[in-house]
Order: C-alpha cells, then structure tokens, then sequence
C-alpha cells in the first residue's frame, strides 16, 4: 500500500490545480468577460443570448447547465439540484478513495481530473444553483455541446480510465498468469 501512495500525490495535485482552473475560468467568464461584452450572464433567463465568436470554430456562449450532460435531469428543480450535488460529493469522496488505491501514474492522473471536474461542478451548483458553461466547438454545421473546463477534464480522466481499464497494466498482469 505505501508504494501506491506515490500516485497519490500527482492525482490529488491535478485535482486541486483542474478545481482552480475550473473555477477562476468561470468566475472571469461570468463575472468579468460577459459584464464587458454588454451581457448579463447572472440573468438565467437572458444569458443564452450570450454569444462571442473567438475562432470560426469555436464561441463563447453562455449556458447553465441544471441538469448532467447534454441537459439530462435538468427539470428536477430544487430537489434534483440538491440530489446532483449529493451524487458529485459521493463521487468525489469515492474517486478519491480509488485515487489513495491507485497502482500507476495514469490511473492517478486519470482519477485526479475527474475529482477536480467533479468539484468544480459541484461548487457551482451551490453557488449558482446550476453549473457555468461557455464552451461551444462547432464545424460544418455540427455543434457540439457548451462545456468548461470541468467537463473536459471529466472527459479526459474518464478516457484515461477506459485506457487504463483496457491497456495499463492489470491487463497486463491478468495476462501473465
């Protein structure tokens, strides 16, 4: 147990660093970007109209997120708020636990971003009752979907664990027996 953990420290170190990156992005979006560019992004029901292109591909665009990805159980009001910040504190405290067992840096660093994006998530949900996203990709007429920087992290440290999963080195060691 003592030689895992080694992992620890890189994984829990991401996880703060993504929770504040996360967190000084959005407060600079909402709070200093869209006041300067005319628009109010406090005000839920005008925000969307928040729109400022950066590249041909990519946007600023205002969205709160209530619900999960994609907007799933968004229409839950007050009770599904409290029930996601709930299921993000349960996660964090779990991701952690797995994070203090991990056996590679890549399971670490993987389970550290998760951690982050889950907080950073779950701070905005206590904060402004739904989560900050400005993000928007887009090419040929395709958009994806208004993330931040806790999304991305979530999706690269749930890659990494797929990764881990198929190709680190229980595989490996599953194999050699």
């Amino acid at each position: 147990m003592s030689e895992n953990r080694s992992y620890f420290m890189p994984g829990i170190v991401l996880a703060l660093l993504t929770l504040v990156l996360d967190q000084l992005s959005k407060y600079w979006v909402v709070h200093h970007f869209w006041p300067g560019h005319g628009c109010d992004p406090l005000n839920k029901a005008t925000a969307f109209r928040c729109n400022f292109p950066v590249t041909s591909f990519m946007d600023l665009t205002m969205a709160w997120n209530t619900g999960i990805s994609y907007g799933l159980l968004s229409d839950n009001g007050q009770t599904g708020r409290i029930l996601l910040i709930a299921f993000s504190a349960v996660a964090v405290i779990g991701f952690t636990i797995w994070l203090l067992r991990s056996t590679s840096l890549l399971l670490a660093v993987s389970i550290g971003l998760v951690i982050g994006g889950a907080a950073g998530n779950a701070i905005d949900r206590v904060v402004y009752g739904a989560v900050a996203d400005f993000v928007s990709l887009h090419a040929f007429g395709f958009y994806w979907y208004i993330f931040n920087l806790a999304d991305a992290a979530i999706v690269a440290g749930a890659a990494g664990l797929l990764y881990d999963l198929l190709w680190g080195d229980r595989k490996n060691a599953l194999n050699d027996t």
